[in-house]
């Protein structure tokens, strides 16, 4: 497997997103299998595991803890506060908290349940329009020199922000929505973090399985699954935005490739920083995506996929109103 720089924290060139084996695609994985599939992980080289308190709340944790608990040393574990959680039952309440005291709870519960002594990376996951950037970065500094945190990250921030933190404390990655189709950051976030040499940590690379080729129009979703409510996986978005799976398709029947290591090997190849973090249930889903890694786009390629992709419109917004009013913080 191929390393990449996160800022200072050197990884696998592809992490691993854990979240989907707990919580946000339907009814979790057994137990058993998805410790089995974040090992699996590990043995195939990857070292950086994404999780974060509010996946569950705290039962995807618990499930990284246990499975990475043998091999911690060889691992990167990164995870997430700021979500209105109750640091100890669990107990989801309206907003975003990222008061310091919270900040300090919520990290006491996460390494309990992580079964670790220290986070690698944590990130800061909504930014929390209530508390001023700096009280927060204070804290992860203040984290950081008791030995608790690693590096330091935000997550859906904005350009500003994200200059105001490493004022006080120098971040390490961000971390947002960042695929094919869901072309956000590049206008502020991407040149902030090449401009600060800070790591850019792309979460749903493959636009939640749709880059895939494996939803169509047809598709249906359980009631526990998030796209059940995502404007851009309704019937009608879905029958117009195959148009862009399409498009990969081309490029990947080229490659000998499939549309999703396309998908992502157009991430690792915006910028030697970016480190995608797709997540899956399925070893051979695992493998591939993991192949994409010795797909090699050219010059040429990209500049096809930018012509081709500026002629399609992408349909429905990239999450719902609710849940995106708290994103570009």
């Amino acid at each position: 497997m191929q390393r990449r720089r996160l800022g200072t924290l050197e990884v696998s060139a592809l992490g691993y997103g854990c979240m989907g084996l707990s919580y946000g695609y339907g009814p979790a994985t057994d137990r058993q299998d998805g410790i089995q599939m974040i090992r699996a992980a590990a043995e195939r080289g990857v070292t950086i595991f994404d999780t974060a308190e509010s996946y569950g709340p705290f039962t995807n944790e618990e499930l990284v803890g246990e499975a990475l608990g043998p091999i911690r040393d060889q691992v990167v574990i990164a995870t997430k506060f700021g979500w209105n959680i109750d640091p100890e039952t669990g107990e989801r309440r309206p907003g975003l908290n990222s008061r310091p005291e919270h900040i300090k709870a919520a990290t006491e519960g996460m390494l309990r349940r992580l079964k670790t002594d220290h986070i690698d990376l944590l990130y800061q996951h909504r930014v929390d329009p209530e508390v001023p950037i700096e009280e927060v970065a204070g804290t992860m500094k203040d984290l950081i020199a008791q030995g608790k945190v690693n590096h330091y990250g935000l997550s859906e921030a904005g350009a500003q922000t994200i200059r105001r933190a490493h004022l006080v404390h120098p971040v390490t990655a961000i971390q947002s929505e960042y695929s094919i189709w869901t072309r956000d950051p590049e206008a502020e976030a991407l040149p902030v973090c090449e401009e600060l040499g800070i790591g850019f940590v792309p979460w749903s690379p493959l636009g939640q399985g749709f880059l895939t080729g494996k939803i169509d129009a047809a598709a249906t979703f359980d009631s526990t699954d998030f796209r059940a409510v995502f404007p851009r996986f309704t019937p009608e978005a879905r029958a117009a935005n195959v148009a862009l799976v399409d498009l990969l398709k081309r490029i990947a029947e080229g490659k000998k490739a499939t549309p999703a290591q396309v998908a992502l090997a157009w991430l690792l190849a915006r910028k030697p920083w970016i480190v995608p973090i797709p997540g899956t249930t399925k070893l051979h889903r695992l493998e591939e995506n993991l192949g994409s890694v010795g797909v090699e786009l050219t010059s040429g390629d990209l500049h096809d996929i930018e012509t081709s992709f500026a002629k399609i419109p992408v349909h429905g917004a990239r999450l719902p109103e609710q849940v995106l009013k708290y994103s570009n913080g």
